[in-house]
């Protein structure tokens, strides 16, 4: 494959080989697999590829789809596992690896998916435990290791623990904490275009206005763009990791071809496939949505896990916010108001603050003040 993305209507060598690929991994019926049009059937089968696997349902095999096609294939034995710097590992042996280790009791951070260096020390760790050359190089034998001690291993979430653990040990003051505001598109990427409004542009005004009250908060804030930039996901995951974030916060608008639909939802990662998920991320996430809900009126349209790049590649918890429908009169003039976007960066703002809380110190949704984080 070519890497562009293919959809309904589409035909050639590209197209026989995804439908082979969904055959394979039986997302696709094997009589229907033949041929070299991107026909319904492919469509719908793509489609249920990106529901299982996290990803934006559009029945389009985009550069996301088909990255995750190449990555399913890997099953754990497969290949020798390494860590790359400049050339990471990817695919589900490396997160049938990274479950097994946790199931262990090694720490590999999340299941991503992602040989990186935190995996490469978790292995190295296990190796030297059962007597192995601790090199954090994956073969034959450690995975007959692996296999061996699996049986034995049940359930267990260290990861979730230790998520807590860390709100606990970062303490309930906004002082200190580092957080990266993204907002959503950007320079030749301008984002949803509706009702007067331009995504990338509505994005950059709120997360200035949600920068300026955590700084105020003692918090070092930091956009991923200014307003003429285009990055990619991977290229704002970056910057987060760079500035070593405690959170990263994701600001974007939504669209759909009905004007109906409407409101604020959110994501975090988090996968069905996989039993992982962001603990941190999933309770800022439903937080958020709360807040805004309470402060803004508009319609809680709840959260939900995701393994968008973005969320994926981020070493800290990350949360994607999709603050209304461009597409829908009543939101589009909602967030023509002022109330609304101050709302909307109090809410975020209230957020980050009530995620360190302990129970104690929390309060109900819509009550906590900006005015009394920021003194």
């Amino acid at each position: 494959m070519d890497g562009r993305p293919l959809r309904q209507g589409m035909a050639g060598d590209d197209v026989a080989d995804l439908k082979q690929r969904l055959a394979g991994i039986g997302t696709l019926a094997a009589d229907v697999a033949s041929g070299q049009e991107f026909d319904e059937p492919t469509e719908l089968a793509v489609r249920a590829f990106q529901q299982a696997r996290g990803l934006n349902v559009d029945g389009i095999a985009g550069p996301a789809t088909l990255r995750a096609l190449d990555e399913c294939t890997w099953q754990l034995g497969d290949r020798v596992l390494a860590y790359s710097p400049q050339d990471l590992m990817h695919g589900d042996d490396v997160a049938a690896l990274q479950h097994r280790l946790l199931q262990l009791g090694f720490v590999v951070g999340r299941i991503d998916g992602i040989f990186g260096p935190g995996t490469a020390e978790a292995l190295a760790d296990f190796q030297t435990n059962v007597g192995l050359p601790g090199d954090g190089t994956a073969g034959p034998a450690t995975f007959k290791a692996l296999h061996r001690l699996s049986p034995v291993v049940s359930g267990g979430r260290a990861d979730v623990l230790r998520d807590h653990e860390r709100l606990h040990v970062a303490g309930p003051r906004l002082s200190g904490k580092v957080v990266v505001v993204d907002p959503g598109h950007g320079g030749r990427d301008p984002g949803h275009r509706a009702n007067g409004h331009v995504e990338a542009e509505l994005a950059y005004q709120l997360a200035q206005m949600v920068t300026e009250r955590l700084s105020r908060g003692g918090v070092a804030a930091q956009l991923t763009r200014g307003p003429d930039d285009t990055l990619s996901d991977a290229d704002r995951a970056a910057i987060a990791n760079d500035r070593q974030a405690d959170l990263l916060v994701s600001l974007h608008f939504d669209a759909a071809p009905s004007p109906l639909p409407h409101g604020v939802a959110s994501y975090y990662f988090g996968s069905v496939r996989h039993p992982v998920r962001s603990v941190v991320g999933e309770r800022l996430a439903d937080l958020v949505n709360r807040e805004i809900a309470a402060r803004t009126g508009l319609l809680n349209g709840r959260s939900h896990p995701k393994t968008w790049d973005l969320l994926r590649f981020t070493a800290m918890s990350a949360v994607h916010l999709e603050l209304g429908y461009l597409t829908n009169p009543q939101d589009a003039a909602a967030l023509r108001r002022a109330s609304v976007l101050d709302g909307m960066a109090d809410a975020i703002v209230v957020s980050v603050q009530r995620l360190y809380l302990p129970p104690e110190m929390d309060t109900q949704t819509g009550r906590l003040q900006l005015g009394s984080l920021l003194g």
